[in-house]
């Protein structure tokens, strides 16, 4: 099969492409001319969007996987022109270009974020934002390619190896390693965590599968305690976490309820595989 992959070097698209690309031809696109074509990586290197399109139309492949983004929680002026080029300019020319690829599937990844604390349309940041722009830019394309399944997958906190991003089990891990002190805004922090690998293998089920277009959520079926996460943590090791707790205040972010991928579900992502992230050190 051959695949079309952005955010090839970002911490889900790496490892979406040494998932695929083991046995399948994946197409990368990149910007940086350091990555070099192998049997089975092929990178696209571009300058500019007008190179871009004229690179892609050569291509036949039978799925497009975006996962390239600009995130930033908070928002500077500056973030806005990087919003409007990887959130929307780069996805769209990719979408214009899916009939003369003749893609079969075209997969994105998304926020729950959108949707934030379960409310339809009520998006958290200036990120979200573009990302529900871009949602909405999807199901314009899905009414003219009648032969292309598009699927929106929605996901939340994700933690795993090699992961470089100043996420919070990230944080945990290089404090823990530098025997410093983590601030946690709360004792009573929950999260919603997928491990990468569950994702990776929910894109394998879009790849396999017959399924309907739309929007899917990927997420835990539990919320993990942070508080708990650390009891155990400490428990178990004679080195321990340091901590200091900021509030008391419940904080737990509902996710709302897409559909979910059938026969799907987390099995890297419980309070074991963190623990076992934040050990590997």
């Amino acid at each position: 099969m051959k695949i079309l992959l952005t955010g090839s070097t970002g911490f889900i698209g790496s490892n979406i492409l040494d998932k695929l690309a083991k046995k399948n031809l994946v197409y990368s696109i990149v910007r940086s001319r350091k990555y070099k074509n192998t049997k089975y990586k092929k990178y696209i290197h571009f300058k500019n969007y007008d190179e871009l399109n004229k690179k892609i139309k050569k291509l036949k492949v039978d799925i497009v996987i975006h996962s390239a983004t600009h995130y930033v929680k908070n928002h500077k002026i500056e973030d806005i022109i990087k919003f409007v080029n990887s959130n929307i300019l780069f996805g769209n020319i990719i979408l214009e270009n899916l009939q003369i690829m003749k893609v079969k599937k075209f997969i994105n990844f998304s926020t729950v974020w959108e949707d934030y604390n379960s409310i339809e349309n009520n998006s958290l940041n200036l990120y979200s934002v573009y990302k529900k722009s871009f949602s909405n830019i999807l199901k314009f394309y899905a009414k003219y390619y009648n032969n292309v399944k598009f699927y929106n997958l929605m996901i939340s906190e994700t933690f795993g190896k090699n992961d470089k991003r100043k996420k919070i089990i990230n944080v945990l891990k290089e404090n823990y390693k530098k025997n410093r002190i983590t601030s946690i805004v709360s004792n009573k922090l929950y999260l919603n965590l997928l491990n990468v690998e569950d994702i990776t293998n929910a894109v394998k089920l879009v790849i396999q599968k017959k399924m309907q277009s739309g929007t899917y959520v990927l997420k835990n079926t539990n919320y993990l305690s942070i508080s708990k996460l650390i009891h155990i943590f400490n428990k178990q090791n004679k080195s321990k976490i340091k901590i200091k707790w900021l509030t008391k205040k419940k904080l737990l972010e509902k996710i709302y309820p897409y559909k979910s991928i059938k026969s799907w579900k987390p099995r890297k992502s419980n309070i074991t595989d963190v623990i076992n992230i934040i050990k590997n050190t």
